[in-house]
């Protein structure tokens, strides 16, 4: 058995390095600038490039109803996808549960991710407005901040997530950590 897998790794890593340089038979064609600058865009966490825009909790509540709630519950508990309400204090025990409340360390990386990839079936749909909404209400949902909060550029960067200083840096030289 050790020397099938050690002859395939072998025989993979001699025909890897072929495969990267294969011909483009003409398809497909190079990125425009623009086509790029509208997918090369990041949140950090200190919140430097989010954009004009706010959202109350009462109003990511509806929004949440209507593009969530089918696939992480109505109450953000239930699933069938990922849970996003509740879990702290689990992730370390055996059983830890991840959710926003939980498992992220940056409020901003919340409202980028569901920015980005939210809502499953049409990512990118929701307005900046909508956006802080949704995250304005899964952080109250989560007892992170108050139900009457609203959440903008200045507000959103200054929320303390409970699972801040649960993350380890990158300690390599070359990569600026956060």
């Amino acid at each position: 058995m050790r020397w099938c897998s050690a002859r395939w790794v072998l025989a993979t890593s001699l025909v890897w390095p072929l495969a990267a340089q294969a011909p483009t038979y003409g398809l497909g064609r190079a990125a425009k600038p623009d086509e790029i600058k509208a997918w090369d865009s990041a949140i950090s966490p200190d919140g430097k490039e989010l954009p004009p825009g706010s959202g109350s909790s009462a109003e990511g509540a509806r929004i949440y109803a209507a593009n969530c709630a089918a696939c992480h519950g109505k109450t953000g508990k239930e699933g069938p996808n990922d849970v996003l309400v509740g879990g702290q204090g689990t992730l370390n025990t055996n059983k830890p549960v991840k959710t926003v409340g939980s498992y992220w360390p940056y409020a901003t990386t919340v409202w980028d991710y569901i920015n980005r990839a939210m809502p499953y079936n049409k990512p990118g749909s929701l307005t900046s407005d909508q956006v802080y909404a949704v995250t304005a209400y899964l952080l109250s949902l989560n007892g992170i901040i108050k139900e009457d909060a609203v959440m903008n550029a200045k507000t959103l960067p200054q929320v303390k997530m409970p699972n801040r200083n649960g993350f380890i840096g990158d300690p390599r030289p070359d990569w600026k950590s956060h």
